[in-house]
């Protein structure tokens, strides 16, 4: 049996990357900006926690979903993660990815005050994607998604930053800056033909 026969590993991970996003306020003005930049066909799944009110529907996936060339939807439990497509958290759910490439909901404690946690998404990224994961972090009012950029470039994954001077609230890619100071500062333009870059450079 030649190598390419063989059966994967079953804690093999995905052979795809995928993006993770975390924004708070301010986050539909700079998903605005970057979302719509991905075309038709991108090759890589792009997870996004928006930290929304846990006790009414999220309307963002309904809203990017008319703006942006790739499929949009919230994210089901236990649903397989596919390219080309956003997910957004639900309202009042962790989301997060696990090793064989399937979402998972979870409604354990919120993390600084926030369910769905930015942190949570990039911990379980990194974990799934390794070196192929790469962890934005946008406009935001606490600290959420620092603890998990920094895991994403422990796991020798990608690490981007708003630029915090053009952020609608600093204080989130402060925070992530602080914890991963290696990471690439870039502004929302910036951050938009990165990822058309990555799509374009992916195998």
């Amino acid at each position: 049996m030649t190598a390419a026969n063989h059966p994967p590993e079953p804690e093999a991970r995905p052979r795809a990357g995928a993006v993770v996003v975390g924004a708070s306020a301010g986050a539909v003005e700079a998903l605005s900006a970057v979302l719509p930049g991905l075309p038709a066909g991108y090759p890589l799944p792009v997870l996004v926690v928006v930290h929304v009110p846990p006790d009414k529907p999220s309307a963002m996936a309904d809203l990017f979903r008319m703006k942006c060339a790739v499929a949009v939807r919230e994210a089901d439990d236990k649903e397989p993660v596919a390219p080309g497509t956003v997910y957004f958290a639900p309202p009042d759910y962790h989301l997060l990815v696990g090793r064989n490439g399937e979402l998972s909901l979870s409604s354990e404690e919120p993390v600084l005050f926030s369910r769905p946690s930015i942190d949570v998404l990039f911990e379980s990224a990194a974990d799934a994607f390794g070196p192929a994961v790469v962890g934005v972090v946008l406009t935001g009012a606490n600290s959420d998604g620092a603890a998990g950029l920094r895991a994403v470039r422990a796991a020798g994954g990608t690490a981007v930053v708003q630029d915090p001077a053009t952020a609608q609230a600093a204080a989130m890619p402060r925070a992530a800056l602080a914890a991963c100071p290696d990471a690439r500062v870039l502004t929302l333009d910036q951050i938009a033909a990165f990822l058309r870059d990555l799509g374009d450079r992916h195998d």
